[in-house]
């Protein structure tokens, strides 16, 4: 089943040639890890972390390369979770509803936003649907997820824009206490982001919002980015694609700015967050230090961190107890807090 972007294309590395001193470490596999997610936890680094692609086309070519392996995955793990998929837009902004063969009772006015992952520059189109197909899945309920724009061709703030159009239009079918928003990664950057975006137009803020390992600081900056440096098999390292991606989509604003970095904007009056990291996480500082700027504000903030887990793994097995404990926390979380 579906290994997201660790397993599912290595066999389309593009190796641009750019090596980083970086000294790969490797540990032992937690024995309370599954043994599901244990080849994760103990496999190689990611083969494209330390590409760098430099022109448009070079980028583009990458992105696509990558966005083939996860399609092909797709069809198999839509009819796992017995979901259907629609294309569709919000205000012109291309998205997807994700809806399952069964929704519950409770579910039946209630809608998920959810936004991907892949560092402002990866899955685009249906590439960026595993996560909504699954939370549709385990969640039984209606799932709507917003291919935003992205560089090289769409800069910032282009994905926050689309966002906050979107999030708009959806107000118009739902109210906000019965939705909630999601993502991981950057996805979940964008919906820290979209909350900063909401409150400053005076939108009202959804019910709930979960961000798994966000993307809070696209600086340099927390303990994990330098700690974890090697030991993250997912992301390995800022150094490599991942650095480029934030000077990226940046394209030359302050990689301080709050829509681009969360961590550094007012997050009071944010609604009730849940976060999920793991212990090998290059994001792991990313998480807790939005987790505590969250309680210090006075919100309602609950923290999950996976042991073992490197960036996303909790993702990347659709039958490991990691994964299903994820969309069982989420969803939970969603139900304590969204109006029925």
């Amino acid at each position: 089943m579906i290994k997201h972007l660790l397993l599912l294309i290595m066999v389309l590395w593009v190796n641009t040639g750019h090596a980083q001193n970086i000294t790969i470490r490797n540990f032992p596999v937690p024995n309370t890890a599954s043994a599901e997610i244990g080849p994760l936890v103990s496999g190689q680094p990611t083969p494209f972390w330390n590409d760098h692609p430099q022109t448009r086309d070079e980028w583009n070519l990458w992105v696509s390369q990558i966005a083939q392996g996860t399609i092909k995955q797709l069809p198999d793990l839509r009819e796992k979770m017995q979901v259907s998929v629609e294309s569709t837009q919000f205000s012109g902004v291309p998205g997807f509803i994700i809806t399952p063969k069964q929704v519950l009772p409770e579910n039946r006015n209630r809608v998920l936003i959810h936004f991907h992952g892949g560092g402002y520059v990866l899955n685009p189109g249906e590439a960026g649907t595993d996560e909504a197909i699954m939370m549709a899945g385990y969640g039984q309920i209606k799932v709507i997820s917003i291919d935003y724009r992205m560089p090289p061709d769409f800069p910032f703030p282009a994905a926050i824009d689309d966002a906050i159009t979107a999030y708009r239009e959806i107000l118009r079918t739902y109210p906000a206490e019965r939705i909630g928003v999601f993502g991981t990664s950057t996805g979940g950057g964008i919906t820290l982001a979209l909350m900063l975006k909401a409150k400053a137009q005076g939108l009202p803020l959804p019910a709930a919002i979960t961000v798994g390992t966000p993307w809070t600081d696209m600086t340099k900056t927390g303990d994990s980015y330098f700690t974890h440096e090697g030991i993250d098999n997912v992301l390995v390292s800022y150094d490599g694609w991942l650095g480029d991606a934030a000077n990226l989509y940046a394209n030359g604003h302050d990689l301080k700015d709050p829509l681009l970095s969360p961590i550094y904007g007012d997050v009071q009056a944010f609604p009730p967050t849940l976060l999920v990291t793991g212990t090998r996480d290059l994001f792991l500082s990313n998480t807790v230090r939005m987790h505590l700027k969250l309680r210090e504000a006075g919100n309602i903030a609950d923290l999950i961190v996976f042991e073992g887990l490197s960036h996303a793994q909790y993702l990347m097995a659709v039958d490991a107890p990691e994964t299903k404990r994820y969309f069982k926390e989420s969803i939970l979380f969603f139900n304590q807090y969204l109006a029925r």
